[in-house]
């Protein structure tokens, strides 16, 4: 790094060091007196580049992270309790690629009702937030994701999901998603409103077995371990 660095940029790189969390712009700015640091974060985005520590960006809050290549040097193994269930992945998913979205729409889209605890495991995992209301009748609560999805999974912004295309070549789309895919996709219709409801109009047996018998009280599997040097972020 450059020793002639100026005052402000020193300033913005000890902000970020000593923060415990991501911080936006504004936070930073706000610490510094209202200045302009947005052409010191990218001074020192360039600087860091190639190093064992990055600034990054991600969901417009900036933190120093590991460099992904380095993040098998120290990964921690630890046993993991219980892992994210099927239902609360799809949920995820549908959030992720709809959101701001009710429980009805995720509903509508699974093609099966949502158990009670899958959205609140969701949320304690820091992935999903109420958004707020719906302003139709009955307000409808609606959910979004979190700054913290964003930086477990490493995207800039929701832009950088993968498409269809990208999900089917990858090999991560079975025959049966890929079939429940096309169909949420299609004008006017709405994923299971040609199949017969079981008994009382709520899932089937099959589709319980999809969900973790205490997902209110499931742990999140797979936790962010390459990003263990990352200031403001838990391993």
């Amino acid at each position: 790094m450059q020793q002639s660095m100026d005052d402000l940029t020193r300033a913005v790189e000890a902000t970020l060091f000593a923060a415990e969390q991501p911080l936006t712009v504004e936070q930073i700015s706000g610490h510094l007196g209202q200045a302009d640091v947005r052409p010191a974060l990218a001074r020192l985005q360039a600087d860091y580049e190639g190093r064992g520590v990055l600034l990054v960006e991600r969901g417009k809050r900036w933190h120093f992270e590991t460099a992904p290549d380095l993040a098998h040097l120290l990964r921690r193994e630890k046993e993991d309790v219980r892992r994210l269930s099927r239902a609360a992945t799809e949920v995820l998913a549908i959030v992720a690629y709809h959101e701001p979205v009710s429980r009805a729409e995720i509903e509508a889209i699974r093609g099966v009702q949502t158990a009670k605890g899958t959205l609140d495991v969701l949320m304690e995992a820091g992935w999903v937030r109420v958004a707020g209301r719906r302003e139709v009748p009955g307000r409808p609560v609606i959910y979004a994701t979190t700054p913290d999805f964003l930086a477990h999974f490493g995207l800039g912004s929701l832009r950088e999901l993968p498409g269809l295309e990208e999900l089917r070549a990858a090999g991560l789309l079975d025959p049966v998603d890929d079939e429940m895919i096309q169909t949420g996709l299609r004008p006017g219709k709405v994923p299971g409103e040609d199949e017969e409801p079981d008994g009382d109009g709520t899932e089937s047996l099959e589709d319980r077995d999809l969900f973790d018998e205490d997902d209110a009280q499931a742990t999140v599997a797979g936790q962010n371990n390459d990003r263990l040097a990352s200031s403001g972020e838990s391993a």
